[in-house]
């Protein structure tokens, strides 16, 4: 357990943070799963209409540092070879 004030402060943070980017890593792998499995299912045309949202899921984390620009960049292209 933390001691000094700053170290009490830094724990309450970061419990924040985790929370914060939990969230976005959910929401993004949430929306990528459902592509790949209608994309799977055969249902391409469902699957292009939710594209828009999973590449703002993926951006977003990215912009937050959940995940890494080339990783949203490769996730992204992933995405639109499964869809068409």
């Amino acid at each position: 357990m933390p001691i000094t004030k700053s170290a009490k402060k830094r724990l309450k943070q970061d419990k924040k943070r985790r929370l914060l980017n939990l969230s976005y890593k959910r929401k993004m792998k949430k929306v990528v799963k459902e592509i790949n499995d209608l994309a799977k299912e055969g249902k391409k045309g469902e699957a292009k209409k939710l594209l828009p949202e999973a590449y703002k899921a993926i951006d977003k984390a990215a912009k937050k540092g959940v995940i890494k620009e080339n990783t949203a960049s490769r996730k992204k292209s992933q995405l639109t070879r499964a869809v068409s």
